[in-house]
């Protein structure tokens, strides 16, 4: 695996174009991405390239249209590269994680965390609730019983049951009062455990690549790091300009939640945070597969 060095100059927007003359002689890449704010530092610009197409999905529908073939490689759970049906490769150019709190994953109870045994869970993504399992049974020692939702639709929860929810709808939608007499917020709660980053998610493709679609993954990649290292350099402008359209209110608060909460970059650290995670949440051992895109 390579990842680049730091120290290089972001790319200019020329650079970012640069390389999709052959891309245009073949079909487009078909690249699975999810619509929520932490995204965008990933993916903004990329909607204007002609060699890549662009498909929305929730995190939890990423790793099935890879294996459907309806994507080349996607945005996906981290906790399906072991749990997917086929063998998966990460694309190493870029995550969606955190080094403490993370905002947009949080546990809310209206009892002690202690005494929850049952959580009503956002069904978008399948890390979140591998991180509750694992908090839970190394923090407390017990195993929840998940009753899963979909956000669109409030649960109803009674007794000592809790909330998990995830991405923008966390700070968008109102839970009642009595729910938010405890919370936890899951990225925090990691990193309190572990002292390393935690990464919900980041690029995945099928292992069993063919050469021509091996050399359309690694073009790709180069095209998605060179607009990360851009859009890194311009996370404020980003968050100022989109954050109404995913239910923010507090354009500061944003600019916090990209600039300050989130990493983007897969480094050496976030890579043992995803080791130590998948060892705990699935008793993984194998080394993690990565694709050599430099």
């Amino acid at each position: 695996m390579s990842i680049l060095d730091p120290s290089m100059d972001s790319p200019s927007d020329e650079e970012v174009f640069h390389g999709l003359e052959d891309a245009r002689s073949q079909r487009a890449t078909r690249v699975g991405v999810v619509n929520y704010i932490n995204t965008l530092p990933l993916i903004t610009g990329l909607e204007r390239l002609e060699g890549i197409t662009l498909v929305p999905e929730v995190p939890s529908r990423q790793i099935k249209m890879i294996l459907a073939n309806e994507v080349d490689f996607g945005l996906c759970s981290v906790i399906d590269i072991v749990h997917a049906e086929q063998p998966m490769s990460v694309v190493p150019v870029g995550m969606l994680g955190c080094a403490g709190p993370t905002l947009t994953v949080r546990l809310f109870s209206s009892v002690p965390f202690q005494q929850v045994r049952r959580v009503h869970c956002d069904s978008d993504s399948h890390t979140s609730v591998a991180l509750l399992k694992v908090l839970f049974r190394e923090r407390h020692g017990c195993d929840l019983e998940i009753i899963p939702f979909d956000a669109s639709i409030p649960p109803v929860v009674t007794g000592d049951d809790a909330v998990l929810l995830i991405g923008d709808k966390v700070v968008s939608h109102s839970l009642p009062p009595t729910l938010t007499a405890h919370e936890m917020d899951l990225g925090e709660a990691w990193y309190e455990m572990t002292s390393l980053p935690f990464v919900f998610a980041t690029w995945l493709c099928r292992r069993d690549l063919v050469t021509e679609e091996h050399r359309r993954i690694v073009d790709s990649a180069r095209i998605l790091e060179r607009t990360r290292r851009r859009n890194i350099d311009r996370l404020h402008s980003i968050a100022a300009s989109r954050y109404r359209e995913f239910g923010w209110s507090d354009a500061g608060l944003a600019q916090r939640y990209l600039d300050e909460l989130l990493r983007f970059d897969l480094d050496e650290q976030a890579i043992l945070g995803m080791t130590t995670f998948l060892e705990l949440a699935a008793r993984h051992t194998e080394p993690i597969s990565f694709i050599d895109w430099s």
